[in-house]
């Protein structure tokens, strides 16, 4: 896990549509920036959907949401479009920005052990330094708790 106070590393990700998005493209506003293991699975889409519902409000706090999975573009498009998601989904196949941000981490699930992506959101402050690390998340409980958070930190 990265930790607060260090230079959030930049990306080059396609999102649903294969349009290439950095992170510094953001530079002014502050970024929620959440890694989520896979597109339309029942914890995925309930974490996808409150940002969804919240993302109104994040963009009155100057807040811009971005997942990123390890799902292909065709996947993220179709995960987007029956989720009626609107925000900024990116699709790293190659692991590249998820490894950068160290949530490519040895999991247990029933016993058995498997590398996989570690739930975890990151505020990026405007001039790209995390801000905050929100690891161990709980899928309906993040996007309240990352909302609560930019409320009384903005």
């Amino acid at each position: 896990m990265l930790e607060a106070g260090v230079t959030a590393p930049d990306f080059n990700l396609l999102d649903k549509n294969g349009n290439v998005v950095h992170l510094k493209d953001f530079k002014g506003k502050k970024v929620i920036l959440y890694f989520y293991p896979k597109d339309s699975t029942p914890g995925c889409t309930k974490q996808a959907c409150g940002f969804r519902d919240n993302n109104s409000e994040y963009e009155k706090l100057n807040a811009v949401v971005i997942g990123i999975s390890k799902d292909s573009v065709k996947s993220h498009m179709n995960f987007a479009s029956k989720q009626e998601l609107n925000f900024t989904i990116l699709s790293d196949t190659e692991l590249e920005v998820i490894k950068a941000y160290d949530v490519w981490q040895e999991k247990k699930n029933y016993g058995k052990v498997s590398m996989g992506v570690v739930r975890t959101t990151y505020i990026i402050d405007e001039n790209g330094i995390i801000e905050k690390v929100f690891n161990k998340v709980k899928t309906s409980d993040n996007p309240a708790e990352v909302l609560e958070y930019l409320k009384n930190n903005n």
